[in-house]
């Protein structure tokens, strides 16, 4: 078994379709089949299904597809480590991002990056941070950005800086929910980020909390979309401080309350991987960058797993929401 054909077999894989992963591997399409039927001869398993649209993982392509990502990883960090031993720091570091760039301060980081490594090639991916944190502890990203706290046995996180989060409605409803109830609010339209999210995890916290629950719920992918929506007049939603602050200034938007839900932008990468000498590089630059030192996460001590988060392999609820509620 080669490495060449486990990279081509998740190209494959996250293609499904020989001729677009032959051209993102820049091999012709005969050389990609080969390859591919040759390492399920090895295997003595058949990994896909050919259909005339594509090609589909069997259920034993979808087991083995993760552990080729990793074995793929792996063999990045050796020849990673190969360079720095030479004096270089090089390789390739899939980096998801969250929010929007300015706010995670993606360009200083990659400025500084280009200036500092070269040979780090720094590719980005844009996720949902819930999403994020699972492709890091799976090895289909190498880090990320993260909203939230932190506990789990396999990924590990440098905190960046806390975020605060309003309760904001449409500007035109500012009379209408000035002196609504938790009750009340509960019963107006919200606008929420899909549950995998963190954002949406808060929201869910504050519900909790006070015992009610959103009687209609708009879905939106991300929180730029979901700001847009609020502005729009849609309904209700959960706004970073600095742009609720902002908007509400501008009289596009308004706060309900004086509620305050915090958590922590944070930089996500395997422990596993932790000496890493891109991994090293990145949360170096980041450090400089944010001008912070890791330090310890805020979860609490033996927190309860939720079903949800163990069937997935989340991190601890309690640990990933640790909000505080100020009210």
């Amino acid at each position: 078994m080669e490495l060449y054909q486990l990279r081509s077999f998740v190209a494959v894989a996250k293609q499904g379709h020989l001729t677009r992963a032959a051209d993102g591997l820049h091999i012709s399409q005969p050389a990609l089949s080969a390859q591919i039927k040759a390492l399920e001869e090895e295997l003595g398993l058949d990994l896909f299904e050919r259909r005339p649209s594509g090609m589909l993982l069997t259920a034993a392509g979808k087991r083995l597809v993760t552990e080729a990502e990793r074995l793929l990883s792996a063999a990045h960090a050796f020849r990673s480590e190969a360079r720095a031993i030479k004096g270089e720091v090089g390789g390739v570091a899939r980096v998801g991002t969250v929010s929007d760039p300015e706010f995670i301060r993606v360009g200083e980081f990659l400025s500084a990056a280009v200036e500092r490594y070269p040979r780090v090639e720094i590719q980005l991916q844009h996720e949902v941070s819930g999403a994020a944190f699972e492709k890091v502890r799976d090895g289909a990203l190498d880090a990320s950005f993260y909203y939230g706290e932190l506990s789990h046995s396999s990924v590990a996180g440098l905190p960046l800086r806390e975020i605060t989060y309003r309760i904001v409605a449409p500007a035109a409803w500012e009379r209408r929910i000035a002196d609504a109830g938790w009750k009340d609010i509960a019963g107006e339209p919200w606008i929420l980020t899909p549950p995998i999210s963190t954002h949406y995890q808060l929201a869910n916290a504050l519900f909790q909390k006070h015992a009610v629950g959103p009687s209609k719920v708009v879905e939106a992918d991300d929180e730029v979309v979901v700001s847009s929506l609020v502005v729009s007049g849609v309904g209700m939603a959960l706004m970073r401080e600095d742009l609720a602050i902002e908007k509400a200034a501008a009289g596009e938007i308004c706060l309900w309350r004086d509620v305050r839900l915090t958590t922590t932008l944070q930089f996500l990468y395997s422990r596993e991987r932790e000496q890493d000498p891109v991994i090293r590089a990145m949360r170096e630059i980041l450090t400089d960058v944010w001008d912070c030192r890791p330090r310890k996460p805020r979860g609490r001590s033996g927190p309860r797993r939720s079903s949800t988060a163990a069937s997935r392999g989340l991190p601890d609820a309690p640990a990933v929401l640790d909000t505080a509620i100020r009210e």
